[in-house]
């Protein structure tokens, strides 16, 4: 018989893999969405960060957001999480300062694949953004994105349908028509820039079109949901037999 340890003490319940970090936010998210649980089919454990509205972080790169992102992410570390992300990729603002004051491993921001990508291509990335105008050097940095990394940035925030439902907070939202609006940014993304050699979706609100965009653009493409993917394979290895 094998004895089992309790890691921290209370525990209450165990098995959460993934801990998500999510804004306070009015929005449907359907399934696909980091904020949807449904989206996954292993176990996650969302914390909504106190105060950390769309405007306040997209709008405002609030640095006042740090302590109670920092405070969030602990409390999912105390839980009992093994990684924790976040439902936004402009939280890359903090991705430094709470990977490094947490024991486990921290990923917010999808934009920390984009090294990766480029990479193994070799060839520029094509990044879609919530909002172009919005996303700025210091979030890319803080994902390690050098300056000399070749990226091309597309935002949403010109879609009628994706700025009413996602950035508007309209409390409905029409998930085709959005599709229809990624997947017209992806084609001119490609037709304006034909050298990018792999498509990274920012916002977590976009998963749901990746394979739509694939399919429309002959480009692999990366999202929110590809990493924490990944981050799991880590966290729980598979066993071969």
């Amino acid at each position: 018989m094998t004895r089992i340890y309790l890691k921290r003490r209370p525990q209450p319940w165990a098995g959460d893999l993934i801990g998500i970090l999510t804004l306070e936010a009015s929005i449907p998210y359907v399934v696909g969405n980091v904020s949807n649980a449904g989206t996954y089919d292993f176990p996650v454990r969302y914390k909504t960060i106190g105060g950390a509205s769309i405007d306040r972080l997209l709008n405002q790169s609030d640095q006042g957001l740090l302590q109670p992102v920092l405070a969030a992410a602990k409390e999912l570390e105390q839980e009992g999480v093994r990684a924790i992300t976040g439902a936004c990729g402009f939280m890359a603002l903090f991705q430094r300062e709470v990977s490094n004051a947490l024991s486990i491993p921290v990923f917010l921001s999808s934009l920390l694949q984009v090294p990766l990508l480029h990479a193994t291509t070799g060839r520029p990335v094509g990044i879609i953004t919530a909002n172009s105008k919005r996303l700025h050097r210091a979030h890319l940095e803080a994902c390690g994105i050098a300056s000399d990394l070749p990226v091309v940035i597309r935002g949403m925030q010109d879609e009628p349908e994706f700025r009413s439902a996602i950035l508007e907070e309209s409390g409905s939202l029409d998930s085709a028509v959005i599709e229809a609006e990624t997947v017209s940014v992806a084609k001119r993304l490609i037709a304006d820039h034909p050298a990018i050699g792999a498509i990274l979706l920012e916002c977590s609100d976009l998963p749901p079109y990746s394979k739509a965009i694939q399919a429309a653009t002959d480009r692999p493409v990366f999202d929110y949901n590809t990493m924490i993917g990944w981050m799991v394979n880590g966290v729980r290895s598979r066993g071969y037999s």
